[in-house]
């Protein structure tokens, strides 16, 4: 059996068992929890988990407590979490980077198995990435700026928060989806790239929406698309890249979500699924969500699972044409 088809079938099992660890689950949680958040404080994912917890600990009877546990990557925290006992008190906040690209682009330097040592909770939310430009830049659309980088191959760049990050990926498949050739130039973060777009130093970036969005609305930069398959609500005059021809079909939103360590009892799993949804379900919450520019969606059990490996297999295409590689 793959590790994929194990890691879904684990999930099922997970799943459909709820109701038979319905005893076990009456002593749970008896201490606070901890939520592991692979970045530093006051970034993006750090921001929409704290969000949630104040929710997710009146529903779960405990305090659900951020623990920011950052470096390489996401991949540090994300190993703490595979090690962690499977008890339902240690849990992983994640997004794509650290389960879904840095094993492809930093193999050995990655000491666990997205599939193997981890099980799927839910997600709580995707939020798009966005194609943002220079203002000096001849091009007011996505197909005016495929066209621009036809006619000088080489001569345009784009900077992300890095090599063999989300926002990387995301730029290759713009690339290649497109048929171009523009150049990357990696930085240590994204505020850091979009502040050199907004200087000029930089043609092109792929960041976060909810990062970029200020600098779009006050003219500083050129939003040229959003990386989902529909316009996000938070920004509904700026298309999707989709829409654009050459671009048919382009997706790579950046979903967030809970895992848990490999083991955890079945009936924890169904807590946090029936208390992730509980949460995204209240109107405040639901609210605040879409000020980050994160669309709350739960995708729980062998959905996420499924979710999870066809990502991966997107990523793996990408960044096997490109050859990203982090040495």
């Amino acid at each position: 059996m793959s590790a994929t088809r194990a890691f879904r079938s684990v999930t099922a099992a997970l799943v459909l068992g709820a109701s038979l660890g319905a005893a076990q689950a009456q002593g749970y949680p008896a201490k606070p929890i901890s939520l592991i958040v692979p970045f530093s404080a006051g970034g993006g994912v750090d921001a929409t988990a704290r969000l949630l917890t104040a929710k997710l600990g009146e529903l779960l009877k405990q305090p659900v407590v951020i623990e920011n546990v950052a470096g390489a990557a996401g991949t540090i925290g994300t190993q703490k979490v595979a090690r962690s006992p499977a008890d339902g008190y240690t849990l992983l906040f994640a997004v794509a980077s650290p389960l879904n690209v840095a094993p492809l682009v930093a193999p050995s330097a990655v000491r666990y198995d997205t599939f193997k040592d981890f099980v799927p909770v839910a997600t709580v939310g995707t939020s798009p990435f966005v194609l943002i430009g220079k203002t000096a830049l001849p091009a007011r659309t996505a197909g005016e700026l495929i066209q621009l980088a036809k006619a000088q191959p080489g001569k345009l760049n784009f900077g992300t928060d890095g090599v063999g990050t989300s926002l990387h990926v995301t730029a290759e498949m713009f690339k290649q989806r497109a048929g171009i050739d523009i150049v990357h130039v990696p930085y240590k973060s994204g505020p850091q790239v979009l502040t050199d777009v907004a200087g000029g130093q930089v043609d092109l970036a792929v960041l976060p929406l909810t990062l970029a969005q200020p600098f779009i609305k006050d003219g500083k930069v050129k939003a040229f698309g959003v990386t989902s398959l529909a316009r996000s609500p938070s920004a509904p005059a700026i298309p999707a890249l989709a829409e654009t021809p050459e671009l048919k079909g382009l997706e790579m939103d950046s979903w967030l979500g809970v895992l848990a360590p490999a083991g955890t009892p079945a009936a924890v799993i169904a807590a946090w699924v029936s208390a992730l949804d509980a949460t995204l379900k209240d109107p405040e919450i639901a609210r605040k969500l879409g000020e980050v520019a994160v669309k709350p969606q739960l995708i729980a059990g062998p959905a996420f699972a499924d979710y999870l490996a066809k990502e991966r297999k997107t990523i793996a295409g990408v960044v096997q044409t490109a050859g990203i590689k982090v040495e």
